[in-house]
């Protein structure tokens, strides 16, 4: 089933410059997946090595984080929307 995923802007380098793409997947993880195949590199900016998530990196289903579900292998459904966000941190007062 197709899913439309949110791409934040410093990754849209590596989907022509959409803000939105279309991903087929049951689960977060064959998005991802489907996602490389579509835009190769983009795996390897959200996850490590090992295929988790980077510490820096959240992925929200529906406007909930995938960390407080089943992360990877939360199950997706008709109608869903995920969107990559960038974790912002740092700075001084």
């Amino acid at each position: 089933m197709a899913i439309k995923v949110r791409i934040p802007t410093p990754l849209r380098k590596l989907t022509n410059g959409s803000d939105e793409v279309s991903a087929e997947g049951r689960n977060i993880s064959e998005i991802i997946e489907n996602l490389e195949s579509n835009f190769p590199g983009l795996k390897e900016r959200i996850c490590e090595a090992d295929g988790k998530l980077r510490r820096f990196v959240n992925i929200y289903l529906n406007d909930e984080d995938i960390r407080f579900k089943k992360n990877l292998e939360t199950e997706l459904n008709e109608n869903d929307e995920l969107s990559i966000i960038p974790a912002i941190a740092g700075g001084a007062f």
